[in-house]
């Protein structure tokens, strides 16, 4: 975790740029603004949904909502970043999603909004991790699931599925 701590602020934070030296995104698909805490267990991020966002021209249009599956897409993001920092040899993998469970959507997110992904550590090892990650809004919990990924080989994966 150590290259990973490197990339935090003097507030202990990661920023977005530092967030894209750890998971394979970019800007649009990117659903993590910061990362406001990062342990060998837990991550808290953030992401500020300004109601801007292309998506939010054809969801529910004349009544935004954030997607679903953005918000779990935050998750994983978050969930994936988390596991990366248990991998000494991070960027030789690639981390996937594999199941997920007992996904609740409890209330919408209606932009803008500050959305905070908290996510726990339940296991992992060599072959994947499983999750357990809280999607929040002005402290009112508005999403959860559990989430299961997979750590393959960057190499093997990609030549397999390569076109």
């Amino acid at each position: 975790m150590d290259a990973i701590n490197d990339l935090k602020n003097a507030k202990g934070e990661i920023d977005t740029e530092g967030i894209m030296k750890i998971i394979p995104y970019d800007k649009p698909f990117l659903f993590l603004d910061r990362v406001t805490s990062l342990t060998s267990n837990r991550i808290v991020a953030v992401k500020d949904f300004t109601g801007k966002e292309d998506f939010y021209k054809g969801h529910f249009v004349d009544f935004p909502i954030t997607p679903g599956a953005l918000t779990v897409e935050g998750m994983g993001q978050a969930a994936t970043l988390l596991a990366r920092s248990n991998i000494p040899n991070h960027k030789e993998k690639d981390v996937l999603a594999h199941k997920l469970k007992e996904v609740k959507f409890i209330a919408p997110i209606l932009p803008p909004a500050k959305v905070r992904f908290e996510i726990d550590l339940v296991a992992q090892d060599e072959r994947g991790a499983i999750l357990q990650g809280k999607s929040l809004v002005s402290e009112k919990l508005v999403a959860e699931a559990l989430l299961m990924l997979a750590i393959v080989d960057k190499q093997e994966f990609r030549a397999k599925y390569s076109r």
